[in-house]
This record gives C-alpha cells, sequence and structure tokens, in this order.
C-alpha cells in the first residue's frame, strides 16, 4: 500500500524542489536566496530517503546523512556572512 504511494511522494519532493530553485534564482534578496539553498537541500534529503524506500537500498540513506550535514554547515557559515561579513575571524 505505502509502497504505490511513494512515486507520487518523490513527484511532490521534486516540484518542492524546483520551486526553491525559482525563488533561488529570482530572490528578491540574500536571505530569501539562502533560504531557498536551505530548503533545497532538505528536499534532496528528502527525495534521497525515498529512493532508498523504494529501492530497498541503505546507501541512499547514507548519501542523505552526508547532505544533511554539508547542508547544515553550509547555511550556518552564509548565516554568519550575512550577518557579520565574515566567515572566519581571526584576532
Amino acid at each position: 500500500m505505502t509502497a504505490a504511494v511513494l512515486p507520487y511522494v518523490a513527484v511532490a519532493f521534486g516540484v518542492a524542489l524546483a520551486f526553491a530553485l525559482y525563488r533561488m534564482v529570482r530572490g528578491p534578496g540574500l536571505p530569501d536566496r539562502i533560504l531557498a539553498l536551505d530548503t533545497m537541500y532538505v528536499n534532496a534529503m528528502a527525495l534521497l530517503v525515498l529512493f532508498g524506500l523504494m529501492l530497498d537500498t541503505v546507501l541512499y540513506f547514507e548519501a542523505a546523512l552526508v547532505i544533511a550535514l554539508l547542508g547544515f554547515i553550509g547555511t550556518v557559515a552564509l548565516a554568519k556572512f550575512l550577518l557579520r561579513g565574515d566567515v572566519v575571524e581571526i584576532d
């Protein structure tokens, strides 16, 4: 029953990924683009988990974990750059 729903959910996440890409390209400001990038990595992570469920393999779950870690670090670095204008503080 749930295996029949997974392709539709994957399409929905793909559409959400496309909308976030549009917002990242056409965003009115830098905070909007950073938020769209954050949304894109969350949607990509969800798509990988769905593909892992559909194909019954754990490789996609590990890739989703790597995307989650890199996305979090990237979001923190971009937010710090947006607030302070510098990512690495040298004293």
